[in-house]
């Protein structure tokens, strides 16, 4: 199918169960949820739904890997979170939906193609080696990868407040340089630990960011729907819980996610570097098994790998030149210095289908359960919800 718009990927997108990263492009198939259409974006939290004049004390918690569809699903084992949704709302995170990308929507209100974090993995087009966003392996200083200002930058300049919460390991991170820096980071390594230094933070007024991973690892590890997910999620529920009891009368309290998640199916799956016709000139691919960026061997012809990919994945995958991409607004508004970070050709794919490059992924990492990235409503769609405490 020849689309040249973005109302039209966004229809070839919906004929493959997914939805577009744009809420008034974003089709949600009806029956499939009780969840409404998002109604915003990832992007939004910081930027729209922080509001500082109104409530000089906010909590943000951000649950890695909590898909406003997962929770639905799962939303028995955590009356808390429940609680939240009636003045709350559905969010879309950024494509691809991955945490390095959907942090640095989160952290600078930016898309994507502005903030240059367009994956997993990307290849750096200076020196070509594939670099890891999430590891800051194989890159340049985060300040020179991803320049634009931080929303915690902007706070602090006009005289708020601002404090992180979050593991040791990710005081100095490329990750955090990158996206989030421009805070006070306070570290705690468990859960209950890290929530009650947000709350003894908001003494004093400002804004509080808390960061939690271990539903994501879960995921990974034993898949969206296993016991392992249900129980980080109920200790997720209890976190927040204690968090409403212990911050001061009158703040705000926002959780929200960066991407949700799908359980792989093993027998949708393809190997970059075994498959001749997916092998056939490229050079290197980048991202990661639900989001991929195929790089172009010197002299190769993008349009005929394109061609190559659909051929084999069918209707497994939305496939897109690099050009269709970028014009149908698929990674976000285009700073032109990222443009040669994106692929030659741009590879969502639909379903439960992957597909991993033995090349330079691990044998772990490609036996991962849960999985995300795509376009797909599971993890596309993320909760924004509300309390005050």
């Amino acid at each position: 199918m020849a689309v040249t718009t973005a109302r039209e990927f966004a229809a070839r997108a919906a004929e493959l169960a997914m939805v577009w990263p744009e809420p008034a492009l974003a089709t949600v198939r009806a029956g499939t949820s009780s969840v409404a259409p998002a109604s915003g974006k990832v992007s939004d939290v910081l930027t729209r739904y922080v509001d500082v004049e109104n409530f000089p004390r906010t909590c943000v918690v951000l649950v890695d890997g909590l898909g406003r569809l997962n929770l639905d699903e799962r939303i028995g084992h955590a009356p808390t979170l429940r609680s939240g949704i009636a003045d709350g709302a559905s969010l879309l995170a950024p494509y691809p939906s991955t945490t390095s990308a959907s942090i640095a929507s989160f952290g600078t209100g930016c898309a994507p193609a502005s903030t240059g974090m367009l994956g997993y993995t990307v290849r750096d087009p200076d020196s070509g080696v594939l670099g890891n966003l999430v590891q800051w392996t194989g890159l340049p200083d985060p300040l020179t990868w991803q320049p634009r200002p931080t929303v915690f930058e902007t706070l602090s300049a006009s005289g708020i407040r601002v404090t992180s919460v979050g593991p040791e390991r990710f005081r100095d991170s490329g990750m955090t340089r990158a996206s989030l820096r421009g805070s006070t980071y306070l570290s705690a390594e468990h859960w209950y630990d890290r929530i009650d230094a947000a709350a003894g933070a908001l003494r004093q007024p400002g804004l509080a960011y808390v960061y939690w991973g271990d539903l994501d690892k879960a995921g990974h590890h034993h898949g969206w729907q296993s016991a392992k997910w249900c129980d980080e999620l109920e200790k997720v529920d209890a976190g927040i819980r204690r968090l409403i009891a212990a911050v001061p009368r009158g703040t705000q309290i926002l959780v929200t996610a960066d991407h949700g998640m799908i359980d792989v199916d093993r027998s949708h799956r393809w190997d970059a570097a075994t498959d001749a016709m997916l092998a056939a000139d490229v050079a290197m691919t980048a991202g990661e098994p639900r989001a991929l960026h195929v790089h172009a061997a010197p002299g190769a012809d993008g349009q005929a790998i394109a061609d190559r990919w659909r051929d084999v994945l069918g209707d497994n995958a939305l496939v897109l030149g690099r050009d269709e991409a970028v014009a149908a607004g698929l990674f976000g508004e285009l700073d032109e210095a990222m443009l040669p970070r994106i692929g030659d050709v741009v590879v969502a794919m639909a379903g439960r289908a992957t597909v991993v490059d033995s090349r330079t992924q691990s044998p772990a990492s490609m036996e991962m359960i849960g999985v995300h990235g795509s376009l797909t409503e599971f993890e596309m769609m993320v909760p924004l919800l509300r309390w005050e405490g």
